[in-house]
């Protein structure tokens, strides 16, 4: 906290002020009594600060940060690791989120690679001592054994898969062991679709099978060498005893100069046996067979004879001239390395040769061998061999020569008749001799020809057998092929396999016919294919014939690691004993524990998806193969229809999936590919829901980029239809997580926003995190900005509906917003303002930015921001620095900053479309964007608050920075540094809002009074004066409006479009305007001043009434220029203003009492710079003091640093206390700035309005309509008896004591005044009850007020005058011809006009006696 500023006012009374910083809770600003207010500046996301937010401590991008989002988008960090660690995965049991990675502490605990935590206590804790002790990539959550599933990369408390127990407290090894391969790693632990069996997927080798293995370490033909591997020992060599070769430049020394001895020599190294180079240069060896060979890479053995050998060498493949990548195991290291050029050959004469592997079998006619560097006099070689995929045969016998080291060449027999004929090969230029046979149509199978190929295989393993079949379109034989039956025989105790194939293809095709292990049992051992007519052939033949085609069988070694199990009657290595899978591993939750002394799990415990794991290993080319490349499995998704798909980072080169990229589905007991064979990048995450599959990775498109570049990052597989469907455009970046909550895809990762189609980013998402609307099929914009990287997300039962993410994070920001956005009252408890923010990228003038026409609601995020040094806080624009004013050189400039970063929105006014009634808000600043019709606009928008649209005011575009707005009905006043092509006008111009054009007729620029008259003119300000009908003031730099000489400041005539100079002037340069006064008849003008007579001011007085100018204290009050200022309520003795000093070493606040200027904040870091001041009204109070009344408080604005709470983008002053209130930040991360908060309502209320409570409401309503209740009865009764206070009583009569007719009261006279009393009241109409000419004339015979409505509120019989019983007053009522007699109970005089008199006693007859008031009646004695 900064140390209190003890401030003496100058006033009689001196007043001592403490200033300080607060972080108590947020105040509750009043906006809707503001009108429609929004928030401009120059940020991407901004935050509300309140007691909650963190703003002491700083993300560090060097750490992971863990957090959680509920589902309003409200993020809250929940601890950060060391630096340099990671946090990669998670998962809920109960009331406590575990996660793991790669790190050493979270927060102030010691937790290695993982960590729980518990939200109701906020606390993270370690997890025994024991743990992994390497990284942990994945995490699955059992919550019916409480026990959680761990997987990475390390080695206790087992290899690669380690449990914790939840009820123990304790970490076990997995119940199946350890997992192997060359470092083994588990990517994903998922459950399958009934939650009955885990799914582990990784880069790891699974063993099943007890056996030992045939083989040994080598083929026992092949001399043993140290740089080979069991798997390339086991290749038979492809014979070159037929090929050219060509050694050149070679030596002409005897027994050295035949490049023929090394193919195959006969004998130990030296003359006769090796082929040496021309001493001194490099040489290249170049072998052509002319036909088509599928090699799977070379074997070399250098020379040591005469001191030569060779050290450096590249190959080269032929016909596609292609420099090839090789793999080999070196010996010394004990490590697989690879090469391209030049790959290193070891000097070393205790190992013969060295084995060399393609990235994949390849198809070509040759290679070549460059040979570059060398020991001794040149290169030179002892073995050159082009090694085989694993096997082969052909149906050629000329092609079946011996390999070398092969007891016996692969062989073939037939039986009927067969015929040679060259078939075309995939290379160009080359063909390929194959037989033919022809059989009658209607042959049985086992009466037609035959052919049996039997290959050599050199060594045991799991191979693909593939047949080879010529397409029928080069043969013109397509109407007389069919299909063909071929029965394999792998090896003894191995059943034969039986596989249908057509040979109807039109291209050449190669078919698998067999995947499995082949078991040779002798040295000289040949596996067998038999082809003969399929049992059902396809086809009708031609003229009565099929043909059936035999060219050649390959085997391509998967895997050289298979046991003697095998030959228990294994048909393929979904079943056999020995058997390896790769990548994929499924567990039974239910299975017992098994352990084994050699790592291997029994036959016992293979599954049948496990065979997707044997398929991937066969499929990625056998044990030797994966272990030697990056291959990995990183994410597996179990569809309910049973098919599991696996995807990561991987390339099938055989199988039934050959050629699936990255992504593969195994269904119905196979490996089977996608559309377009996958993906053309990795994959890192899948999750299934319904029938839709999402997928997250590295990827861009297809393999065979099908959907132009539509699938960034993330795409979905449409399971049912079978086909990729884009996302809109996906995302701009690397997804790395998936996770579905209710119905919405979260997507994290690395990258900055989703796209709405290729290269169109969702504006107002945050960086690193999406979400998709599963059910809309669309992109739903987000609230906040985060910055950063997420490496993975989760849903989570923690936050309802929420997730638990985590990542690199920098900073997070509860909303985002492109430079400006609309602020309501808050409407929950939380007080946090709701927030619309503008949906519009903006780019800087001249850019192309993508827009958006949606506008969401967004709802609060808490904030997690950093404290910034104040030296990369931005400074506020350069609408502050312009030159120093002529005629008054002692004034200094205004303070001098950086121009504003673009995009910045700098000024925002509100619009009432008269026309259409829509609202609209007008924004100015420093900007470019496209409107909603496609436009590109910049300076200037049109911000539709109906239609959420922008767009951009049609006519000429401003070239400069809009700073200041206003709208006089249809009038839109702009003010800043521009000017308008087409115009003269320079910094000040008039748009017409209904016409849409700007309003040039009679408008005169302003001049700068420089040469040119237009340079450097920027208007500040541009407001309504409040006491002059249609009169603008304009303020800013500028020495001339037109003709007329009014320096910094001028008023403008709205109706006759004149300029005036404001009194005698003054002289500098105007950075704000306020109004003072009761009618706010008095101008405040702020910035770097001077009165006409050059007394120095910052801040002058204009009072209109005597169109004089004075200054606001003393010359030297104030430490330099000011650049805002602002009237309490119009108060002119309650005054603040902001600046900077004259050096711009220090930035303050002062307060002006009416007597004196009292600095109020000179706390503030010099790089602070204050671009608006404004009164606002609160919805709560505040403690009273004599500077900001209880109901309101100062907002600054800006970009500002104070050394207690770092920077914020406004901060509100109570009169004794600064409150961060809002922190912005750029799309960099750098800290922004708000320009101006805007408000539609020019001159607002601080009063507040208290409402009570409903409840409370109706009991008062309740409890005064019972007291006007028994207010009117009161007033009844004093009423009657005061009427009777006159009455003259006569004597008291016995005989009348029983009489209804006495005189001593009225029995029904009283209710009756109470209800004439009330009538008015209730009813609304007059009452004539207490009239007296109505009383007199209600007893007369001839009634001269007629009887009107019923009264409801009179008796129930006539008012005094009644009849003497019910019955007589029933039939009284009858009818017109109904009368009854009576005697008059009083007498009455008549005198009033149409009145009779009545003397007591006296006999009448009552005609109608139905109203309450008057009585009809007659007496004869009158008439």
């Amino acid at each position: 906290m900064s140390p209190p500023l003890s401030l003496v006012s100058r006033i009689s009374l001196s007043i001592l002020i403490f200033v300080h910083v607060s972080l108590a809770s947020t105040p509750l600003v009043d906006f809707d009594r503001m009108g429609k207010v929004g928030l401009a500046g120059s940020f991407s996301g901004f935050s509300f600060l309140d007691n909650s937010s963190d703003i002491s401590s700083s993300l560090d991008p060097s750490s992971s940060t863990l957090l959680s989002r509920a589902s309003n988008g409200a993020l809250s960090r929940i601890g950060s690791t060391n630096a340099g660690g990671n946090i990669l995965a998670g998962c809920t049991l109960g009331d406590t989120f575990y996660f793991g990675g790669s790190f050493s502490s979270v927060g102030s605990t010691n937790a290695n690679n993982v960590a729980s935590y518990k939200p109701s206590s906020g606390s993270v804790s370690a997890l025994g001592s024991n743990g992994p002790n390497g990284e942990v990539r994945a995490m699955y959550c059992d919550a019916d054994a409480k026990k959680v599933w761990v997987g990475g990369s390390f080695s206790s408390p087992a290899r690669s898969v380690a449990v914790w127990d939840v009820a123990s407290s304790s970490w076990s090894a997995p119940p199946f062991g350890s997992l192997s391969g060359s470092n083994p790693e588990v990517s994903s632990i998922t459950t399958n679709s009934s939650h009955s069996s885990l799914f582990f997927a990784g880069s790891f080798v699974t063993t099943f099978g007890d056996g030992s293995a045939i083989n040994g370490t080598n083929n026992p033909n092949v001399p043993f060498s140290s740089g080979a591997t069991p798997f390339s020992s086991s290749l038979v060599p492809v014979p070159l005893e037929n090929a050219e070769v060509d050694g050149s430049p070679s030596t002409t020394e005897s027994g050295f100069s035949d490049p023929h001895n090394i193919l195959c020599p006969a004998g130990s190294d030296g003359p006769g046996n090796s082929w040496f180079a021309r001493d001194g240069g490099k040489a290249t060896v170049t072998v052509r067979k002319f036909s088509f060979l599928s090699a799977s890479g070379v074997r070399i053995g250098n020379t040591f004879a005469e001191g030569r050998s060779t050290t450096g060498f590249s190959v080269t493949t032929i016909p596609d001239n292609t420099p090839r990548t090789l793999h080999y195991f070196d010996p010394q290291s004990g490590s697989n390395k690879t090469c391209t050029d030049p790959c290193p050959l070891l000097t070393d004469p205790s190992v013969p040769y060295q084995d060399f592997l393609f990235d994949s079998p390849v198809d070509i006619t040759g290679f070549q061998l460059t040979l570059s560097e060398w020991n001794g006099a040149g290169p030179g070689l002892h073995l050159l061999q082009l090694l085989s995929s694993g096997a082969f045969a052909s149906s050629i016998a000329n092609d079946n020569g011996a390999s070398c080291f092969a007891p016996n060449p692969s062989n073939t027999s037939q039986t009927g008749t067969w015929i040679e004929k060259d078939a075309n090969t995939d290379i160009p230029g080359t063909v390929q001799a194959v037989l033919v046979s022809e059989v009658n149509v209607g042959t049985p199978s086992s009466q037609s020809p035959t052919f049996t190929w039997m290959p050599y295989v050199s060594a045991s393993g799991d191979y693909d057998i593939n047949l080879l079949v010529p397409g029928c379109t080069d043969f013109q034989d397509c109407n007389l092929r069919t299909s063909v039956k071929v029965t394999v025989f792998p090896g003894d105790g191995l059943n034969p396999v039986i596989k249908t194939v057509s040979q109807r293809n039109t291209d050449n095709a190669v078919v698998n016919i067999y995947s499995g292990p082949v078991v040779p049992s002798t040295p000289t051992f040949v596996a067998t294919i038999t082809m003969a007519l399929a049992d059902n052939p396809e086809g009708d033949g031609q003229n009565g014939k099929y043909e059936i085609v035999a060219d050649r069988v390959q085997l391509v070694l998967k895997n050289a690691n298979v046991t003697a199990d095998a030959a228990n009657g294994a048909s393929n290595s979904t079943v056999g004993g020995g058997t390896h899978g790769f990548g994929f591993f499924e567990w039974p939750l239910s299975a017992s524990s098994l352990s084994s002394s050699n790592g291997a799990l029994p036959n016992s415990s293979i599954t049948a998806l496990d065979a997707a794991g044997f398929d991937l290993l066969n499929a990625l080319g056998g044990t030797s193969s994966v272990l030697s490349t990056s291959a990995v499995v990183s994410a597996v998704a179990h569809h309910s229809s049973g098919t599991i798909y696996l995807a990561g980072n991987f390339k099938l080169s055989s199988g039934s999936a050959n050629g699936a990229s990255n992504i593969v589905a195994f269904k119905n007991g196979a490996l089977s590919t996608l559309p377009d064979n996958g993906l053309n990048g990795p994959v890192s995450s899948l999750i299934v829901q319904d029938d839709q599959l999402f997928v997250g990775g590295q990827f861009t498109d297809t393999t065979s980029g099908s959907t132009s570049g539509a699938l960034s990052g993330v795409a979905l597989y449409d399971v049912k239809n079978n086909q990729w469907k884009a996302m809109e455009g996906g995302v701009n970046g690397a997804v790395s997580s998936l996770t579905i909550v209710q119905d919405a895809l979260v997507v994290a990762g690395n990258f900055t926003a989703p796209l709405q189609a290729p290269n169109k980013p969702l504006t107002n998402s945050p960086s690193s995190f999406a979400s998709w609307d599963i059910k809309a099929g669309s992109w739903s914009e987000t609230s906040g900005l985060l910055m950063g990287n997420l490496t993975f997300v989760t849903g989570s039962t923690l936050e309802e509906d929420g997730e638990i993410m985590a990542g690199r994070i920098s900073a997070s920001y509860e909303f985002g917003a492109s430079g400006f956005a609309l602020l309501q009252n808050a409407n929950d408890d939380d007080g946090i303002p709701k927030v619309t923010p503008l949906s519009l990228t903006l780019g800087s003038p001249g850019a192309s930015p993508s827009s958006s026409s949606s506008m969401t609601s967004t709802s609060r995020r808490r904030s997690h921001v950093r404290r910034a040094a104040a030296a990369i806080i931005p400074r506020i624009g350069s609408f502050f620095k312009r030159q120093a004013t002529t005629g008054a050189s002692s004034l200094a400039p205004l303070p001098s900053t950086r121009p504003t970063t673009a995009p910045s929105i700098l000024a925002g006014a509100f619009w009432t479309n008269s026309s259409s009634g829509k609202d609209v808000a007008i924004l100015g600043g420093n900007f470019s964007f496209t409107g909603s019709s496609g436009e590109s606009a910049q300076n200037l928008a049109l911000y539709d608050l109906d239609t959420n649209t922008v767009r951009a005011l049609p006519g000429n575009q401003v070239n400069g920075s809009v700073q200041t707005l206003l709208v006089d009905n249809n009038l839109l006043f702009v003010g800043g540094s521009f000017t308008i092509p087409g115009t003269n006008l320079v910094g000040f111009a008039i748009y017409d809002l209904a016409s849409e054009a700007w309003d040039v007729t009679g408008v005169q620029s302003l001049q700068s009074g420089t040469s040119d008259g237009a340079a450097d003119v920027v208007v500040r300000s541009v407001s309504l004066s409040p006491s002059q009908g249609g009169v603008v003031i304009v303020g800013g730099s500028f020495a001339k409006a037109g003709d007329v000489s009014c320096r910094a400041i001028c008023a403008f005539d709205v109706q006759r479009k004149v300029w005036s100079a404001l009194g005698s002037g003054i002289q500098g340069e105007v950075a704000a305007v306020a109004y003072a006064g009761n009618t706010r008849d008095i101008i405040i003008a702020s910035g770097s001043l001077a009165l006409a007579d050059s007394t120095l001011t910052n801040v002058a007085m204009y009072t209109i009434a005597n169109s004089t100018w004075s200054a606001v204290g003393n010359t030297d009050a104030l430490p330099g220029p000011v650049t805002a200022v602002e009237v309490n309520n119009g108060n002119s003795s309650s005054i603040f203003a902001a600046g900077k000093s004259v050096d711009g070493s220090s930035s303050y606040l002062s307060f002006w009492n009416g007597v004196s200027w009292t600095s109020i904040g000179s706390s503030f870091a010099s790089d602070t710079a204050v671009s608006q001041l404004i009164m606002v009204p609160l919805q709560n109070t505040h403690p009273a003091n004599g500077i900001v009344e209880p109901d309101r408080m100062l907002m600054m604005s800006g970009s500002i640093s104070d050394p207690s709470f770092g920077n914020a983008s406004s901060v509100l002053f109570d009169g004794s206390q600064f409150i961060p209130y809002i922190l912005s930040s750029s799309s960099s991360g750098t800290p922004g700035a708000v320009s101006s908060l805007v408000h539609s309502i020019s001159q607002f209320s601080f009063n507040q309005r208290h409402f009570l409570a409903t409840g409370v409401v109706i009991l008062i309503s309740i409890a005064i309509a019972a007291g006007v209740v028994f207010l009117l009865a009161l007033i009844g009764i004093l009423w009657t008896l005061f009427s009777r206070r006159d009455d003259k009583y006569n004597k008291f009569d016995p005989a009348d004591a029983d009489d209804d007719s006495s005189t001593n009261h009225r029995p029904t006279s009283l209710l009756e005044h109470i209800n004439a009393a009330t009538r008015n009241t209730i009813l609304g109409t007059p009452n004539e009850l207490y009239n007296s000419s109505a009383e007199k004339s209600a007893s007369s015979a001839v009634g001269v007020g007629a009887a009107g409505e019923h009264d409801p509120f009179g008796p129930d019989a006539s008012n005094y005058l009644r009849a003497e019983t019910p019955s007589d007053a029933f039939v009284g009522m009858g009818g017109e011809d109904s009368s009854r007699p009576a005697h008059a109970r009083y007498s009455f005089d008549g005198n009033g006009e149409g009145e009779l008199p009545l003397e007591k006693g006296q006999e009448i007859e009552v005609l109608d006696d139905r109203d309450a008031a008057y009585v009809f009646f007659s007496f004869e004695s009158l008439l």
